[in-house]
Order: structure tokens, then C-alpha cells, then sequence
């Protein structure tokens, strides 16, 4: 079923072509003023220099072909030539009806669906998660989620961060606390303890500890140096360690993760990629695509036409280590291999953007992919506070995301147990749901790669443009469905009629205009486009509301049309929360 601005346009198209002009110039777009329109087309204006003609008379020819049509009950031609379109009230309702009987709600799967595979997470093990983690994860969740409703097949991967310098420093500090510990000694043959030696406090503790000596202890850091070295070689016990390292941060990181409602397809990390780079590396140099410059190896990615300096990508220092980019480019060669995706989209800080032109220009330079796989950067901006800067704790630390959501939802608590005027265990789990739309929301209404001002209090409000709100109002249509149904009435068995008053038009109307809003949402991987159409939609049915008296029609027809019509707004707004990541408690 095509979008409902694809099917007036169509309609507009062939009019034109009935009136003697390509269909080509049948473009509609929303109208900027819906007093006036619900759709505008100005392709008349734009037909002026084909052929000669005043484009009012053009629109004129149009307007004339599409007055018998089922689709556009009015075609009026304004200015110097504009067509101002309304759609026919008849016709609605049966677009809308068709939604409502379908699973996906008339939205259509790609016609030619994409492999793809989306980075976002990235967090470092043996670190807890903090707010700078935040974006990441929130964003490339709904991604995925809206990818896989377009008919994609979307792969999601954490890409944990475990085999550089933090390995060694972990390993060295711990045999300074632990020197007996079997994992140091290197004579032993037997099975290593399943159980870690430390907890996850005491290993998110540990590393910040060996951080710090390692920048005033030299030798401290000479010890941590030889232990990645050794890890990265192979060392039997150290494997062993940080395995443990591993096992103790993923089953943390899950559980905070599970609080956002994030879930990750692939738990791969950096050192998955490591037995990749030997061969590309070779493979690389042979082909004469990477050279030594000064000792160091690197491969020239300028290209022609650049508007600033793009420095060469360095794939192995002049001591014979690897880079970030080393592992970033071996990390491709493994999807590959895996995956073949036709498309690799990166959801990472914006400021890694160089980092990742230079590996995308490497991974063509040498061929590492298909020449039509495609690549995507999407640098996320700043989640800030009040002040402008980074988001901190109230003593200027880093906060770490656990304490986030915990102050999120006992203000939700808060404000929840002020309304009901008591607190139950209901209450409880209630908060954390509109607690986790208030974070999600309030980041993802905001376009992806700006910075943004995190305010708790305008997030957790239950007016305006915020998370809650949205909650509220599928909330309020379940109230209304549920008070429906113990009259004895029943949501499933109602058909949607033709609307009789302008703002039950307009609710039907942007109701209608879901499939275009799921489809710009993910073309333009743009979630804050999804956030504006369900916050207008919110809108236009609390003016709905406020203006019809549903419950109270006495014509029992009219009631059962504007049940279903509330029925289907309800369920594309709880497929829209879905795809956002979040979901809407039964009440409030």
C-alpha cells in the first residue's frame, strides 16, 4: 500500500498528463498552511519554461482533469499558479481503514532489501557505562528498530573496546594486589577458575587506580606495557584474566544496557579482528596500497577535490604496533566474511569523524569491500547540561548512566505518586517506564548530530514536547477504549467513516501519513523526524479529544468510526514508541 503523499501524488501526476503535460511535474508536498490546503503542488510553475504557457492556465488544465477524481476532492488554483489539494474525506477513511487492517499498518517492506550492519555501543570493558555512552546507544537502537521494520536485515554490533593498554594495566595491577594468583605463574599447566578473581565494583575500581600510577610510576607503566604485549602474544594466564576481564564487564554491561532497552545482535570486540590483520597487512603492502613513511606504515588517503587536509592513514607505528584503524579496518574484513553486508553504518561520536574518513578511504583503497558497499558516518553530537557543557554529577564527576536513569526515575516516581496521591509497587514500575521515554525521547527528539542540552525538568514534564507526553496521550486513548469496552463494546469490530469535522480530518490525515514518516525517518537515519510526527499527531488527537464527545455520541455508528480511529492512532503510536526503543504503561 503506498504512502498517502505518494498516492496524491500519483493522482496529481496523471492529471497532468491528462491535461497534456509530462507527469513528471505532478510533485506534491505537505502544505505549509493547512487553513488553506492539505497538499500543495507547484509544478505548474515549474511546466512555465517547457511549454510556453502561463503557469495559472497550466494549473487551471489540472485542476480541471482531477475533478472527477475519487482521491482529490478539491483542486484550487492560487497565485501565480500553485494547486492547493485536498484529499477526498471518502477516500480517507478508507486509507485508514486499510491501516487498520493491516499487521504493519500499510506500511511496505524495501522492494530490495539491504544486509546491514550497525556499529553503535562501543563501550570499553572493565568500565561502567556513563552518560558520554548514552547517545550511542539510544540512537543506534532506534535505528536498528526502524531498519528492520523497513523491511531490512539489520545486525547490530556492541564492538567492545578490550585489547588495548587497559588490558595490560588491569593485568599488571592486579599481581601487584594478588602476586599469588595462579594466572602469573607461568610453570602452571592445569585448568585456570571459572570464577574471576574480582568483582565487577572491584574491577571497575582496579583500572582507574593502574590509569592513574601509570602516568606517575614509570616502571608501573613498563610493566603494563610488557603485559599487553604478552596478552597479545598469547600468554596462557593472561588470556585466562582477561577473559575474565570480559565474561564480568559483558554480564554488567547487559544488565545495564536491558534498563535502556537496548539489545545488541553481536557481542564482537577488537580482539576478534586481531587475526584478520597479519593478512591484510601483507596483503596491503604487496599490493603497494600501504608504504613505510619515517618507520611507520600508512596508506595515502587524499583524494582529489578535498577541502581540508586529510592526513594518511597510519596502520602500524614505527615500533610495529597497531592503531585503533588497524583493528577498525580488520573489523570490516571480518564482517565481510561474515556478513557481506551491503551497507556498514557507524553510529559514533561526531568527533571521530576524521578517524573513520580515513578508514572508509582505506578499506576502498584497498579493497577490503565491494566497490558498492556502502559506507556510513553518523557522528553524534554532545548530550550537555544546563550549563552547556558535558553533562556531569552534581560534584562535576562523570555520571555514570545507572545514576542517570536512577535520578530520571525518581522524579518520574515523584511526580507519578503527586498525581495519584499515593505510592505502590505499581507506581514504581510505572516511573521506570515514563522514566525511560523522558532519556529517549528527549535525546532522540533532537537531531542526531547537534549538541543538546539534557534538562531534566522539561523531560520528565507531562507537557510540551517530551517523552511523558507522548505516554499520556496513548494512555488517554486506552482509557477511552477501556471505558468503550465495559459499555459492552468491542474496538476490533468498528470501522472508520468518513470524517465529519476539520480536526477529526486532521487526525485521520496525519495518522495516514505514517508509512512516509517510518520511511524519511530511516532514509535520512533521522529518529528526531519519527520523534516530530508522533508529537504532532499527540497533538491533533488531544484537540480531538477536547472537541468531540466520544463516549457520549448518542448515533452509535459515529461512535464506533471515531473508536476505530482512536484505535489506529493508538496503534501507530505504540509501533512509533517501539521503534524509538521505548514502550507505554497501562496507566498513569
Amino acid at each position: 500500500m503506498k504512502a498517502l503523499i505518494k498516492t496524491v501524488a500519483d493522482e496529481t501526476a496523471k492529471a497532468f498528463a491528462a491535461a497534456g503535460y509530462d507527469e513528471s511535474f505532478g510533485k506534491v508536498t505537505v502544505s505549509n498552511r493547512p487553513d488553506l490546503c492539505e497538499y500543495q503542488c507547484n509544478g505548474a510553475m515549474a511546466a512555465k519554461k517547457t511549454y510556453g504557457k502561463n503557469p495559472r492556465e497550466i494549473a487551471e488544465d489540472v485542476a480541471g482533469a482531477l475533478a472527477d477524481s475519487t482521491i482529490i476532492s478539491s483542486a484550487e488554483v492560487a497565485g501565480p499558479g500553485f494547486l492547493n489539494l485536498k484529499v477526498s474525506p471518502a477516500f480517507l477513511a478508507d486509507y485508514a481503514q486499510k491501516m487498520a487492517d493491516s499487521d504493519r499498518l500499510a506500511v511496505d517492506p524495501a522492494e530490495n532489501p539491504m544486509t546491514i550492519i550497525l556499529d553503535y555501543g562501543g563501550p570499553n570493558v572493565a568500565k561502567p557505562l556513563h552518560v558520554g555512552h548514552l547517545r550511542s546507544a539510544i540512537i543506534g537502537e532506534s535505528l536498528k528498530r526502524i531498519g528492520r521494520f523497513a523491511g531490512h536485515k539489520v545486525t547490530g554490533d556492541v564492538h567492545l573496546g578490550d585489547w588495548g593498554l587497559q588490558m595490560g594495566l588491569i593485568i599488571a595491577e592486579l599481581h601487584e594486589r594478588k602476586p599469588d594468583l595462579v594466572y602469573y605463574d607461568e610453570s602452571y599447566t592445569g585448568e585456570y577458575p571459572e570464577e574471576a578473581p574480582f568483582t565487577i565494583s572491584e574491577l571497575e575500581e582496579i583500572y582507574p587506580a593502574a590509569s592513574a600510577k601509570s602516568k606517575t610510576d614509570e616502571d608501573f607503566r613498563n610493566e603494563a606495557l610488557e603485559a599487553t604485549k604478552q596478552l597479545q602474544q598469547g600468554r596462557r594466564g593472561y588470556r585466562a584474566i582477561w577473559q575474565h576481564i570480559i565474561n564480568v564487564s559483558v554480564s554488567d554491561l547487559k544488565k545495564n544496557y536491558a534498563k535502556l532497552s537496548v539489545d545488541f545482535d553481536l557481542w564482537k570486540s577488537e580482539s576478534d579482528a586481531q587475526p584478520y590483520i597479519p593478512d591484510m597487512i601483507e596483503k596491503m603492502k604487496e599490493d603497494g596500497v600501504a608504504v613505510y613513511d619515517q618507520g611507520a606504515l600508512i596508506v595515502d588517503v587524499k583524494e582529489e577535490g578535498d577541502s581540508k587536509e586529510i592526513p594518511p592513514c597510519i596502520l602500524l607505528k614505527s615500533d610495529g604496533a597497531s592503531l585503533y584503524a588497524t583493528t577498525d579496518l580488520a573489523t570490516i574484513v571480518e564482517r565481510m566474511k561474515l556478513f557481506n553486508p551491503d551497507k556498514m553504518l557507524y553510529v559514533v561520536d561526531k568527533r571521530q569523524e576524521m578517524h573513520f574518513t580515513q578508514v572508509f578511504r582505506t578499506a576502498r583503497k584497498a579493497g577490503l569491500v565491494r566497490p558498492e558497499t556502502q559506507f556510513q558516518f553518523l557522528g553524534f553530537g554532545t548530550m550537555n547540561g544546563k550549563d552547556g557543557k558535558p553533562f556531569k554529577t552534581r560534584s562535576g564527576g562523570v555520571m555514570r548512566l545507572e545514576e542517570l536513569i536512577g535520578d530520571i526515575n525518581a522524579e518520574m516516581l515523584k511526580k507519578i505518586v503527586e498525581n495519584k496521591g499515593y505510592r505502590d509497587s505499581e507506581a514504581e514500575e510505572t516511573a521506570k517506564i515514563v522514566g525511560l521515554s523522558a532519556i529517549k525521547y528527549g535525546d532522540l527528539s533532537n537531531q542526531a548530530t547537534k549538541d543538546y542540552v539534557f534538562d531534566v525538568d522539561r523531560f520528565t514534564s507531562f507537557e510540551g514536547n517530551t517523552g511523558p507526553y507522548i505516554l499520556y496521550t496513548i494512555v488517554r486513548i486506552k482509557s477511552i477504549l477501556e471505558r468503550f469496552r465495559k459499555d459492552g463494546g468491542n474496538a476490533e469490530d468498528c470501522r472508520i467513516a468518513p470524517a465529519v469535522s476539520e480536526s477529526e480530518k486532521t487526525l485521520m490525515l496525519h495518522t495516514a501519513g505514517f508509512a512516509s514518516a517510518v520511511e524519511t525517518a530511516w532514509n535520512e537515519t533521522a529518529p528526531h523526524k519519527l520523534c516530530s510526527y508522533i508529537y504532532e499527531l499527540s497533538n491533533d488527537l488531544n484537540h480531538f479529544y477536547h472537541e468531540t464527545r466520544i463516549l457520549a455520541e448518542t448515533d452509535e455508528e459515529q461512535k464506533k468510526s471515531w473508536i476505530a480511529l482512536l484505535n489506529l492512532v493508538k496503534r501507530v503510536l505504540e509501533q512509533s514508541i517501539d521503534l524509538l526503543g521505548f514502550s507505554a504503561p497501562e496507566r498513569m
